[in-house]
């Protein structure tokens, strides 16, 4: 199995596997797992899709049953992937004959990545990958404040335009965070400390001036 010897270590999760397809499936749900762990979920898709193809190529171009690594580490706005092996062939997208020798994997990473490249290490090579993270995070965020305020107070004319809409949301900004006040209150916390650990996250957030 993919998770008997995992080593876990603050946002950096180890994972050594045996280069076989039943392998492939057991550590892309290890990732799924480790991920929700993290609260990473908008990086699923895209990190099962990394995962498959760099496991995937491990068996295709270095060997089946060949032992290697898999590496996520969390570093700031990206997710690190890396896959490590004992092979020193470096792979190449510009390869001639590329689509036969390397499959169509390494182009859908460099589609779906914002780096890539490999390492050549004393022990073989690493494959590495980066994943984006916090843009997306604060994307969703901004989604689900407006959905939240698009339907807070559907009969004041929240689909005006202009001025006038603006000056709507954000009464109706200032009145969602009230009644979230007067909640927190009634279950028995402390607005201001609320309101303090709120400020905090906010601006803990990549592109927020302190």
């Amino acid at each position: 199995m993919v998770c008997d010897n995992a080593r876990e270590s603050g946002h950096r999760s180890v994972l050594p596997f045996t280069a076989v397809p039943a392998e492939v499936r057991l550590l892309r749900q290890a990732t799924m797992t480790q991920l929700g762990q993290w609260g990473m979920p908008d990086a699923l898709e895209e990190a099962g899709l990394v995962v498959t193809e760099l496991a995937t190529n491990v068996i295709k171009h270095v060997g089946e049953g060949a032992s290697a690594t898999l590496v996520l580490e969390w570093e700031g706005e990206r997710l690190r992937v890396e896959v490590h092996d004992k092979s020193r062939s470096a792979p190449s997208l510009s390869a001639v004959g590329c689509e036969e020798e390397c499959g169509r994997g390494l182009h859908m990473l460099a589609a779906v990545t914002v780096d890539w490249g490999t390492v050549l290490t004393a022990a073989g090579k690493s494959v590495w990958c980066e994943i984006p993270l916090e843009p997306e995070r604060v994307c969703q965020r901004m989604k689900r404040a407006a959905a939240a305020l698009q339907s807070y107070r559907p009969g004041d004319g929240m689909a005006s335009a202009g001025r006038l809409r603006d000056a709507t949301l954000k009464d109706s900004a200032v009145e969602l965070i009230a009644d979230l006040l007067h909640w927190t209150a009634s279950c028995g916390f402390d607005p201001d400390d609320i309101l303090d650990q709120a400020q905090l996250r906010y601006e803990a957030e990549p592109g927020v001036a302190a």
